[in-house]
């Protein structure tokens, strides 16, 4: 009995790892944002008379709190985080109720997105995202198998997903609103919803999305000024135009560090949304190239994560990576695709580059459960590494020095131990298990 007491503190007492990818991209995305937001802000601080270095020493702040915010999402026990999933839902739809609410809520050039937080404000759909994503993990795990074979099953987080929408639409965000429905989208497909009945909310959902696009006349304006910008350069393709002169005039290496031209006053949001094409300018396609691969680098490594959790039935983890590569993914396709003229204008930010307070406290708090994931499922190989070398010690001392490999472990058969194989659990997609 003491060595079995023993044997199970030591296996408590094995600690996991945060994945060393994860944290170095993350990290430094985060850098180069800090460089970036400094050399791209120092003139509109000036215009705005608030002192060259206020939006680097605001956004230096932000990254200081997001990092703390990160490390306590790197310390939360993943069952904890899991247990809260039903508060975290009802959260998100009160956060986007409450920028309707007088003097809580702040308007900014017409729209409503922002709650005020007395020495700043807060854009909740950044929490909204990041909250969605951990209840609807925690719901395809609970209804695994019904997701894949009932419509009910499927149609349930597609309507959450629809009910915050509609209040995303009211403030008026279609941004976020289109990010939020393709992040529930992937989610479900990688959670084994069936692809066939995923069609039909599909083919009704992207009619919609399109008449909401036009409805309105500054969408319709955007499209058209996406469509050909240099029609109207000084109007409403503006924005887009500088934009496209700014990476242009990068070329290969760029013009250096704080020699950018479209910044000072001619482009726009050269701080938030169109931050990529100051790195463009001042870094050259090197830069770009930097950028885009840091980003593949994260959202590769956070997909590979999560496939390894599906695969070990860690399915709340895996799903959880799966939901923030594909936040991370899709959002800075959408900043990037905006910038270089591929995508129409959105007010989408950069993540962890773009200056922006709610962008950069919540991106990290990501990042940190994102770490977080990667330790449990270190912590539980290590566990279960150390559990098979006792097993083998125990059934026979001739394998007590032999490695056994990913999906070998022994097994007891009439009092004897004999070496067998474990099936390996392979992900399913679009399938019940």
């Amino acid at each position: 009995m003491d060595g079995l007491f023993t044997q199970a503190t030591r296996i408590d007492e094995i600690k996991g790892r945060y994945d060393p990818w994860v944290a170095g991209s993350a990290l430094a995305l985060a850098c180069l944002g800090v460089v970036m937001v400094a050399s791209s802000s120092i003139a509109v601080g000036e215009n705005l008379d608030v002192g060259p270095f206020y939006f680097l020493i605001r956004h230096l702040l932000f990254l200081i709190i997001g990092l703390g915010l990160a490390w306590g999402a790197m310390r939360t026990e993943l069952k904890t985080v899991e247990r809260y999933n039903h508060l975290l839902l009802l959260g998100c739809f009160v956060l986007l109720i409450l920028v309707f609410v007088p003097v809580i809520g702040s308007s900014v050039n017409g729209a409503r997105r922002w709650i005020n937080l007395g020495v700043s404000r807060f854009q909740t759909v950044e929490a909204v995202k990041l909250m969605f994503i951990v209840w609807l993990a925690s719901y395809l795990v609970r209804f695994s198998g019904d997701v894949a074979v009932t419509w009910l099953a499927m149609l349930k987080p597609v309507g959450v997903a629809v009910g915050l929408v509609i209040l995303l639409l009211l403030q008026p965000d279609f941004g976020s609103s289109s990010l939020l429905l393709a992040i529930a989208a992937g989610m479900l497909m990688l959670g084994g919803v069936n692809m066939p009945r995923m069609f039909g909310p599909v083919l009704i959902g992207l009619p919609l999305l399109a008449i909401i696009a036009i409805a309105e006349p500054y969408r319709m304006r955007r499209l058209t000024s996406f469509a050909d910008p240099w029609a109207d350069p000084f109007g409403i393709g503006y924005q887009l135009t500088n934009a496209l002169m700014a990476l242009g005039r990068g070329e290969a290496f760029g013009v250096g560090i704080g020699a950018s031209v479209q910044k000072l006053s001619y482009l726009p949001e050269a701080h938030t949304d169109f931050i990529f094409a100051i790195i463009g300018e001042e870094l050259g396609f090197a830069g770009v190239c930097l950028v885009i691969g840091l980003y593949a680098l994260l959202v590769g490594r956070a997909l590979y994560i999560g496939l390894r959790c599906v695969e070990r039935r860690r399915h709340f983890s895996g799903y959880c990576a799966f939901g923030i590569a594909l936040w991370i993914g899709l959002q800075g396709i959408v900043s990037i695709g905006v910038n270089l003229g591929l995508l129409p204008t959105k007010g989408l930010t950069l993540p962890l580059i773009s200056y922006g307070g709610s962008s950069v406290l919540m991106t990290c708090v990501a990042v940190g459960l994102l770490l977080r994931v990667s330790y449990e499922l270190e912590r539980s190989e290590r566990q279960v590494a150390k559990l098979r070398q006792g097993a083998v010690q125990q059934t026979s001392p001739e394998l007590s020095g032999m490695t056994l490999s990913g999906d070998e472990m022994p097994v007891m058969s009439g009092g004897r131990g004999i070496r067998g194989r474990r099936e390996r659990i392979e992900p399913t997609y679009g399938e019940t298990v």
